[in-house]
């Protein structure tokens, strides 16, 4: 995986974020940038591979089937997430369909709106929910790795900030007094299910790539 220069030392390893969210690409490289190695995304290959479809059962069944394609494809150490948002009062959904809710074309403003309209006269104490998510590394060797994370918070009664990406904009954490889209990027990536998720994957690229 790594390659010699002409001086004899080694380049530092490439790893593929396997994802085509440009807002999720921009926040997994976010967090696990380090000069220590490249990050490239499926668009920096020349063959990205086939779409993959997320038919697994759950987040780190859908994880490993986007990092071991990019892999496959490119060859490299690959690192993929599924994340969902989990709402009590919805028996747990939409959960590991949360992208698909409503269509997977259907805008998050949408998908927000009809949550929020499900919602609707749900007390504080019935409106507890959680973003959950499983990163996946595979690499050309055979390993593979499953790094989880879970954020704990309530929706909310509107959408509210503009940062971040998906249903953060209903998802409240009372602690705070704030909604997730309100948080800085450093913020957020201190107490998100992702960035939690991406602090175990950082450990497990450091051991297997460098």
């Amino acid at each position: 995986m790594r390659t010699s220069s002409v001086r004899g030392l080694s380049a530092p390893p490439r790893i593929v974020i396997a994802t085509r969210n440009r807002a999720k690409a921009r926040e997994m490289a976010r967090i696990l940038a380090d000069r220590r190695w490249i990050l490239l995304t499926l668009d920096d290959l020349a063959e990205p591979g086939p779409e993959v479809e997320e038919t697994g059962r759950t987040y780190s069944d859908n994880a490993l089937l986007k990092a071991r394609a990019a892999m496959q494809a490119s060859g490299l150490i690959a690192i993929a997430d599924d994340a969902g948002l989990e709402i009590d009062a919805l028996d747990g959904q939409p959960g590991v369909h949360s992208h698909r809710f409503l269509g997977a074309d259907t805008p998050f403003p949408d998908k927000m709106t009809r949550i929020l309209r499900l919602l609707d006269g749900v007390p504080d104490e019935g409106r507890g929910c959680r973003f959950r998510a499983a990163v996946a590394i595979c690499a050309p060797d055979g390993t593979e790795h499953i790094c989880t994370g879970v954020c704990e918070g309530m929706i909310g009664r509107e959408q509210r900030g503009a940062g971040g990406f998906g249903y953060d904009p209903i998802f409240a954490l009372p602690a705070l007094g704030r909604h997730m889209a309100e948080l800085s990027a450093a913020e957020k990536d201190r107490i998100s299910h992702r960035g939690q998720a991406l602090a175990c994957a950082r450990a497990v690229l450091e051991s297997i790539a460098l």
